[in-house]
């Protein structure tokens, strides 16, 4: 999709994803704006200190506010929505408010894009939306079904939304990178379970991901990308070689392996070189036959980070967190 020229409105825009979203964009379109809509402003002067005033406006708002938000929306050509609550922990000490963010925040973007006439949504999701065993999980699923489902509600417009999945993301805001960095210059690290695998992505594949879904969609669908999976332990021995780890037990709602496409999903699924494309099960809003030029995927395919056939090596993992 050409943005040249484009107003786009960036939920969440002051997190790590955020920051690298605008850096690429300008980069490529500079006469593009970027709207960044969030609740912190300290987040926001420190974006403005980072990247000027580079054709980004910065709105205080919570997507909760679905007034505020309507008013952000207003004019907008396209909806990159990442705003969410994403700790684990945190969503399990209060629910009510991890449900009006990643939920009812979700339903108010997609009401709000089809009433102001927006050509293109994409939302952020995760893989522990997938078969999710936390809250924050439940919630990221609701979230794919509304976006999905939206596009019934978009029929008549031209409102196109659809979704984007996957697994951590390298060096973000809350990951375990700084935790293990922090603890080695204790020198103990914690590891939950030896066992544990996960997928990981970096910032550049997550953006080009939300690009490509920009560029591709034609609504409901949700965006996999085919990414390496890693060992927690070769992780721990990239940032900490030799420092003695304590096995501290697995969380509650944490898993050993992490999904990103189950063998349900995989019945209405494709696969292209690059990407697993998840098509809407009841697509209600249209009978046209689509991604013709994906290859369906076996029934039972799931798409595991314990199973992945691409690996990271402690060296890979060493040079990507520096």
């Amino acid at each position: 999709m050409d943005l040249s020229g484009a107003t786009i409105l960036l939920t969440g825009g002051t997190g790590s994803f955020g920051n690298a979203f605008v850096e690429r964009v300008l980069g490529r379109w500079p006469d593009a704006t970027i709207r960044v809509y969030s609740r912190d402003e300290l987040k926001q002067s420190e974006m403005l200190a980072r990247h000027g005033d580079r054709n980004v406006r910065y709105l205080l708002g919570d997507v909760r506010n679905k007034t505020r938000l309507a008013r952000a929306c207003q004019g907008a050509d396209v909806i990159v929505h990442a705003a969410a609550m994403k700790q684990v922990p945190a969503c399990e000490y209060n629910p009510f408010e991890a449900v009006q963010t990643n939920v009812l925040g979700t339903q108010h973007v997609v009401d709000c894009a089809i009433d102001s006439s927006v050509t293109k949504v994409v939302a952020l999701s995760t893989d522990k939306a997938v078969n999710p065993v936390n809250l924050y999980g439940a919630t990221k699923l609701c979230e794919e079904k509304i976006v999905v489902q939206g596009n019934a509600y978009a029929s008549h417009s031209d409102t196109v939304l659809s979704c984007v999945r996957y697994g951590n993301v390298v060096g973000s805001r809350g990951s375990v990178v700084p935790l293990f960095q922090r603890q080695a210059e204790a020198g103990l690290l914690t590891v939950t379970d030896e066992r544990m695998t996960r997928f990981w992505i970096t910032l550049d594949q997550a953006v080009d991901l939300v690009l490509f879904a920009l560029d591709h969609a034609a609504g409901g669908e949700v965006f996999i990308p085919k990414i390496p999976s890693m060992k927690v332990t070769d992780l721990a021995e990239a940032i900490a070689p030799g420092v003695p780890r304590e096995v501290t037990g697995i969380r509650p709602g944490e898993k050993l392996h992490e999904l990103l496409l189950t063998a349900d999903e995989s019945r209405h699924s494709v696969e292209t070189e690059d990407v697993y494309v998840v098509l809407p099960e009841h697509p209600w809003w249209t009978d046209e036959p689509r991604w013709l030029e994906g290859k369906p995927l076996d029934d039972d395919f799931t798409y595991s980070s314990a199973t992945n056939t691409d690996w990271l090596s402690v060296e890979d993992l060493r040079e990507l967190v520096g």
